[in-house]
């Protein structure tokens, strides 16, 4: 039996990936470092918030770093991270897909 604190560890890596926004980042740093600027301008969103993101990521080391002058480019520190993203978004299409069988049958009774 391992030791429990491996549970609480597990459960706060999943917390970093419990925001939606946090999730987006990964797919947008899966095809390259990004600066928190560039991640803004893609994700339309303001670069504070982002930034609060990436510290809470950076904090759970799911985002490396490297400062160029001014500038802070973030990617992802470990690629096994895309992939278990991956996994647990095929996971979902394949529930998704189950539940819209189950709607359409039940829509055909009606």
């Amino acid at each position: 039996m391992p030791d429990k604190s491996i549970y609480r560890l597990h459960a706060e890596i999943c917390k970093t990936f419990s925001h939606p926004k946090r999730l987006e980042i990964i797919d947008l740093l899966a095809e390259g470092e990004k600066s928190v600027s560039e991640l803004a301008e893609l994700m339309e969103y303001g670069q504070a918030n982002i930034s609060q993101h990436l510290t809470i990521m950076r904090q759970r080391n799911i985002v490396n770093t490297r400062r160029e002058g001014v500038n802070i480019f973030y990617s992802i520190a470990d690629r096994r991270i895309i992939q278990a993203c991956q996994i647990l978004r095929e996971v979902l299409l394949d529930q998704l897909a189950k539940n819209a069988e189950l709607a359409e049958r039940y829509a055909e009774k009606e």
